[in-house]
Parts: structure tokens; sequence; C-alpha cells
């Protein structure tokens, strides 16, 4: 298992400079912890280039965007877009003449979640169809950065591929139950995970969430080698989460989302960084902060251990920098309620000792009880119910500060980074606030 190292240190101002290309491995969609990166890449004056993951047709086929979809896609980012598909993962792909996985399971029912299962060789099949259509593309969208981005030029490519969990409408309410569910509609995740669609799921979280990084680094191997001959870098980036540092009870304590079934993925993913470093690719995974983001809305919870980011910011940045954030969230919570009573009420539940015993990091990521669920749910909707209007929200101002946080620390600390596997926890983005390197992010 990787070791648990956080970034102590403000990153040292990368070499990155106006004519760099950032390139965006994964479509951008909405607000996200990328657009942090994207946003201090354009503040530096490098070239953004984007990728796309395509659409599907109503025949199931694959195919670059449209004209219109190209446009909406390139005003959202900011930058061009090479319009190569890009999906990754199986769950579309029809091998030997047997319809795909998502076909198969479109007559499926919640209930039949004991009964649901698939051949491994059918699996591995449709997994090395998937994987041979996604480097075919990779390989085509090496070529095109080869042509559009100058020899001499420093190259960072950031991998944002994640997820994976195969489109069928049987999965949704199963997730529900496991992420969301109390009551007789707790559904246990070790349950799920343990059956057919659970070990689907895992072998589709692999390829998509890990898997893909790997295939990225081998398939610009040529990117690689022709910086070298000019005496320019190409590095990489991933997003991990391998849970996050923060303030509970007055010191940092590392502690996690649970169920974070997606975990195993995420440490493969750390693992191909491992691996690429040890061949002296400069290739990092930066475990980032829980943020609520529209993908993230499936995992109600998550977004407890943001609302410790204001006392670690009061504690690294100071009085003056808190107070300034603070006012602005307490003009979304109702009257009568205060920040103070926001931050106790997210302390209480995190240094509870029902999560104590559940929470570890040598054996993460653990699976959910129904006593942890009921506690996370409740206690989520006690912080939410303290807002004036649920469509603003103190989380989502405090995810804004660490997307535009992380986004800075990570591109500066790619450059040279210290290790292949790194945290960015609370405490950092803190001093990142307290510094100059810091201006502009609130």
């Amino acid at each position: 298992m990787t070791d648990y190292r956080p970034m102590q240190q403000l990153p040292e101002t990368a070499g990155y400079k106006a004519g760099d290309a950032l390139v965006l491995v994964g479509e951008l969609f909405g607000r996200g912890y990328a657009n942090g990166l994207i946003e201090e890449a354009k503040r530096l004056g490098m070239t953004i280039i984007g990728t796309t993951v395509g659409r599907r047709d109503s025949d199931g086929s694959l195919r670059p965007l449209n004209a219109d979809e190209l446009a909406e896609a390139e005003a959202l980012l900011g930058g061009t877009i090479i319009n190569i598909p890009l999906e990754a993962g199986f769950d579309m792909e029809a091998v030997d003449g047997q319809p795909s996985v998502a076909e198969q399971l479109k007559k499926a029912r919640p209930d039949d979640l004991d009964s649901i299962s698939f051949a491994d060789e059918f699996i591995e099949k449709a997994r090395a169809a998937g994987t041979a259509r996604f480097r075919a593309a990779l390989s085509q969208l090496a070529g095109e950065l080869e042509s559009r981005i100058p020899a001499g030029a420093n190259i960072l490519l950031s991998h944002s591929m994640a997820g994976g969990i195969p489109r069928a409408r049987v999965f949704m309410p199963l997730l529900n139950r496991v992420f969301k569910g109390t009551g007789d509609k707790f559904l246990s995740s070790e349950v799920f995970w343990n059956s057919g669609l659970g070990r689907l799921c895992n072998t589709s979280f692999n390829e998509v969430t890990a898997d893909t990084f790997r295939y990225l680094i081998e398939e610009t191997a040529g990117l690689r080698e022709r910086a070298s001959a000019s005496g320019a870098r190409v590095c990489y980036t991933a997003y991990g989460y391998h849970g996050t540092g923060v303030l509970v009870g007055g010191e940092y304590r590392w502690q996690s989302y649970t169920p974070y079934v997606q975990g195993v993925a995420k440490m493969r993913l750390e693992t191909v960084a491992e691996e690429a470093s040890a061949q002296g690719i400069t290739a990092t995974v930066f475990n980032c902060p829980e943020i609520q983001t529209n993908s993230s809305a499936l995992f109600l919870g998550v977004e407890i251990s943001l609302y410790p980011l204001l006392t670690a910011i009061q504690r690294e940045a100071g009085e003056q920098t808190a107070a300034r954030i603070e006012a602005i969230c307490q003009t979304m919570l109702k009257e009568g309620e205060t920040v103070a009573h926001l931050l106790e009420r997210a302390d209480s539940y995190l240094s509870s000792p029902i999560l104590e015993q559940i929470i570890d990091f040598a054996t993460w990521p653990q699976h959910n009880t129904r006593e942890q669920a009921e506690l996370m749910l409740a206690s989520s909707a006690e912080l939410m119910g303290m807002h004036a209007d649920q469509k603003q929200l103190v989380c989502a101002e405090l995810s804004r500060i660490v997307f535009l946080s992380t986004g800075r620390l990570m591109l500066h600390a790619s450059w040279k980074p210290e290790a292949p596997v790194l945290w960015l926890n609370h405490d950092l983005i803190g001093r990142l606030l307290a510094d100059a390197s810091g201006a502009g992010i609130i």
C-alpha cells in the first residue's frame, strides 16, 4: 500500500510558461476539480487543449462531437478540443456476437441483485475490446498533439477520467440504497460489492479510473521522446482520492468518506504513478480533499468534511482571511444559525466514536454499516437544514476554494513532484491562502 504522504510545503513555482500546453484528458463537464487546473494554466499563459469522450447515437455507435456540441464544449473549456472520442470502459462493447453488458442489463431489476452475473471470459473479452478502442483513440490523440504543440514546448497531460458505473438503469436504485439508504432501504456496500453487479463495477472502475492513466502514459511515449530531444518536459497528473487530513477536535486527522467503493480503483491509480515514476517518468497522483459537485451528489455526506476547511484557514491563514470567507458563509445560513454552530456540529460528526471504529488508513476503503450510514445521513441533513436556500450552500463556496487551490498546487507541484502520490490536505490549502502565491483564490 502507498504510504500516507501529505504535502507539507507549498511547491516552488513551476517552469511552465506562455506557449506551453495543458492537455486535459477527459471531457470537462460543469464545475469541478479540473477547473482549478485550467484556470491556473490560463493565468500562466499556457495553451489549453481539451478532449472529449464523444457521444453515443441512439443505435449505440460512438461518434465525435457535432458542430454545436463542439462549440459548446470549447466555450466551457476556454480552449480547443481535439475531437477524437476518448470514451473509456467496456459496457457498450459487443463481442463474439453477444450483446454488450449494457444491453444485457436493460431488463435487469434491483431485486435481481443476487442472481445477476457474467462469465469472467465474456467480461475480459469486452474489457479487451474497450481497451483496444481507447488505446487506438489515444494513439490518434498523441499524433494530433505532436502536430499542434511545438517540439520545444513543455506539456502537462492531466488525466481527469473517473467513475465507470455501467450504463444500465438497474444500478442507480441500488447505489442510492448503498449511499443514501436508511432503515429498510439501507443496502450494505459489502453486500453490493460482493455481488455479480458489484464485481462488474469493480472491473469497470479499475479500467476507467486507473488503467486509462497507464494507457495515456504508454501511448504518449513519442511526446516524451520528442520533448527530451528538445530539452522540454512532459509531465502527467491524475486526480486521486484516499481520504483527507482535516481539523477534528483541534488537530489534523486523516478521515474518509464511507463507503467509497471506488477507492480500490483509486489505489490502482496510485500504483500506475509509482510504476511510471520508477521508470523516470514524471507522473503524480494528487489525492484531493472532498468537494461537492453535480457528480458527487450521489455521495450524500461526503460534503461534511468540507466544513472544517474554515477552521484550517483560520489556523493557517489567520483571522482576517478566515473572516472574509466566514462572512460569505454566514449570509447563506438561516436567521439564528451561525457558522460557529455549523462547525461545531460538523466536528461532532467527524469525531464520533462510530467513525473511529470504522475508518482506518491501513484497511481503506471501508464498507458502510447501518449505524454509520444513518449517523452520516442525519448529520448531512442537519447541516444542510441550517441553510436558508438549498441552492446556496456553504460547502459549494468551500468547494470552489478547494478546486482553485488544488489546481494551483497541482500545476506547480507537477513540475518537480516530491513523490508520485501526494495528499493535498486542508492545512496546505490554508497555507496557500496565507501566501502571496494564493492571491486571487478568495
